[in-house]
């Protein structure tokens, strides 16, 4: 049970290092789009409004996904869970608000960072 238990939080701390890494580049990739933006008049709390619903999309739709497979997959686990319903609404419900959490956390530095750019520099970026 250790071993899983390692394993999950290992994958838990990989996946929101990899949702870090996806929106970094998202931003970058961005750049120039968020100095006119910023140019036009465009305010901070817009510009991390903007950034974190698009992830806060994502991070719906690879909940709703990975609950479909969580569930699919509990009839193979059925006889390796003791004390446990396969279907345990509570595990569901936490694990999915701990991962949204985690998403929008992992996703909020990249976002204000983006809030932030000069928009002069971010013109001249290319």
């Amino acid at each position: 049970m250790e071993l899983l238990a390692t394993f999950a939080a290992l994958a838990f701390i990989l996946a929101s290092i990899g949702i870090f890494g996806i929106v970094s580049y998202s931003v970058a990739q961005r750049t120039r789009e968020i100095g006119i933006r910023v140019a036009l008049g465009a305010q901070q709390r817009d510009l991390l409004g903007l950034m974190l619903k698009e992830t806060f999309r994502l991070t719906l739709l690879g909940l709703v996904l990975g609950l479909a497979g969580a569930l699919a997959a509990t009839r193979l686990l059925t006889s390796l869970l003791f004390g446990v319903k396969p279907t345990d609404p509570s595990t569901f419900v936490s694990l999915s608000l701990l991962l949204a959490f985690v998403s929008l956390l992992a996703s909020y530095i990249p976002a204000r960072r983006a809030a932030k750019v000069d928009p002069l520099v971010a013109l001249r970026y290319e």
